[in-house]
């Protein structure tokens, strides 16, 4: 069953990090304009409130990883996540922005059309009992690109003859039980690194199980020069100083490491050789078969995975599977491991825009044929914006610029009396490449989904945060890429017709 519409300025997809903080600007910057949020989930937080395995944490420090606009202010800057998603609820909650969310509502299709200038939406109600259709003049995807419903396992042989339990870490519920049980947990990355150091606490013991290396970087899990700034500056200010301490910090880091990675490979795999001692096989274990920063680097607060390591709590074996067995895992070595369980820290499943069908005037678009504008906008497709995070640094600095630049587009079209922006092509030579510059496997079995990104500005996504300053904050608006329009009308609606129609959304 379809219902009648209501109409938004704005609609925007996802509660998470990106989809509040869309909130947040357009009711400061837009405080005119209507929005609402669909979340498909019942609840704050989207992957802070999906991911509930044991030790769950921040891979980006929380100054960074934080709003511009609301301090952290808890005392570790390397967060859990419940701490990380109490911030997300508690923002939402002060500023009234979690009045706007309407909850089970999974957005299927959107249909533009231009004679109207607005967005058609079909969502599908979580609940089952049908479909509702809002319409909206903008549409705002903060869904993220992470699919919630399945991570990836790869199709393994002999998984169904393993008479213990296996299980994603995407989908870990509170019932199960880790304790005194010999744990097998398959990966390297950054869900591997948090798993480990947290279960070996309490299983008999845990072996982390890799077909190769990825880099780890060992850092506390507390900012002392934040702790310091907080005793002597005002909170806001604090904040403020520790956040582009951060930035400037990391950056300068990126750049020297992609510049001199040789040098950046030696220098981390020395610190790794230190923290486990000189008889531990770092070249095996620890040392990629690739370039720091090719991969997404992992984290290790206060060296947790290496003390977990040291103490024998924890292992690490760099083979490939054979096979599951009834008792656990054979590998390409012939090496058996034995398991009470395995867990599947294999990585994640992409899907872009929340697998959204998107229709311009009845034709279907694909999506992956179009070109970023500022890793924004899309070309070709009118008044749709997507908020998506860095790869290399922390993922709301992107997002909080890409809401601010929503926001300010917005205000330009309405100043000057437009209903439409659409970035088009200007004609010159445009190299396509892949939107997301990382080598890691999620990416790689996805990027197809993804629109593509040209040789030069505004199509191309740098993937720094200062440069990204300068060309989405403060570049000009109105250049020869985006083309702002309004269409023209047999019979132009009467002021408050909008606001008669029939409310879809219970």
């Amino acid at each position: 069953m379809v219902t009648s519409m209501e109409h938004f300025d704005v609609i925007i997809v996802g509660a998470g990090l990106s989809g509040i903080a869309a909130g947040y600007h357009l009711q400061t910057k837009c405080p005119d304009r209507s929005y609402a949020i669909l979340e498909r989930r019942d609840a704050i937080g989207g992957t802070w409130d999906l991911f509930r395995y044991p030790g769950v944490r921040s891979d980006s420090d929380m100054h960074t990883l934080g709003y511009s606009f609301r301090p952290w202010v808890a005392e570790k800057s390397i967060a859990d996540g419940p701490a990380i998603r109490e911030y997300v609820c508690d923002t939402a909650r002060d500023h009234g922005i979690d009045k706007k969310i309407r909850y089970g509502l999974a957005v299927k299709r959107a249909a533009w059309s231009t004679p109207d200038a607005r967005w058609t939406l079909e969502a599908e109600r979580t609940d089952g009992s049908g479909f509702s259709r809002i319409s909206c003049n903008f549409l705002f995807m903060c869904s993220g690109y992470y699919n919630y419903n399945k991570g990836y396992t790869p199709d393994f042989e002999g998984m169904e003859d393993f008479q213990g339990q296996i299980v994603h870490p995407q989908k870990w519920t509170e019932d199960i039980v880790h304790e005194g049980k010999k744990v097998v947990v398959i990966g390297s990355g950054a869900t591997a690194a948090t798993l480990v150091p947290e279960i070996a606490k309490t299983a008999a013991h845990v072996t982390m199980l890799q077909r190769s290396p990825t880099y780890m970087v060992a850092a506390p899990d507390k900012d002392s020069i934040n702790a310091r700034l907080r005793r002597w500056l005002p909170e806001k200010l604090a904040y403020t100083l520790t956040r582009w301490k951060n930035i400037l910090l990391f950056s300068a880091m990126f750049r020297l490491v992609r510049r001199y990675p040789n040098a950046a490979k030696k220098g981390l795999l020395k610190r790794v050789q230190e923290e486990l001692g000189p008889d531990f096989d770092v070249n095996t274990h620890f040392t990629p078969n690739y370039k720091p920063w090719d991969q997404r680097m992992c984290l290790v607060p206060n060296g947790d995975l290496f003390g977990a390591i040291r103490e024998e709590r924890a292992s690490v074996v760099t083979d490939h599977i054979e096979r599951f067995t009834e008792k656990g895992l054979l590998l390409k070595s012939g090496r058996q491991l034995e398991a009470d369980m395995i867990v599947t820290a294999t990585g994640l499943n992409l899907l872009f825009l929340a697998g959204l069908e998107i229709t311009v005037d009845g034709e279907r678009q694909d999506l992956s044929k179009s070109l970023t504008y500022k890793a924004i906008l899309f070309s070709d497709i009118p008044n749709l914006a997507m908020a998506i995070g860095y790869t290399n640094a922390s993922w709301t600095l992107k997002c909080d610029l890409t809401c601010e630049y929503v926001a300010k587009l917005l205000n330009y079209m309405k100043k000057n009396g437009f209903e439409q922006v659409c970035p088009r092509p200007d004609g010159t030579p445009i190299l396509d490449e892949e939107m997301l510059a990382l080598e890691s496997g999620y990416i790689k079995r996805a990027i197809d989904q993804f629109p593509r990104q040209g040789k030069n500005e505004p199509w191309r996504a740098y993937q720094n945060y200062l440069r990204d300053i300068v060309m989405v904050r403060y570049g000009k608006l109105a250049d020869d890429v985006l083309a702002f329009s309004t269409p023209e009308r047999k019979a132009e609606a009467k002021p408050g017709d909008e606001g008669r129609e029939q409310a879809a959304v219970a």
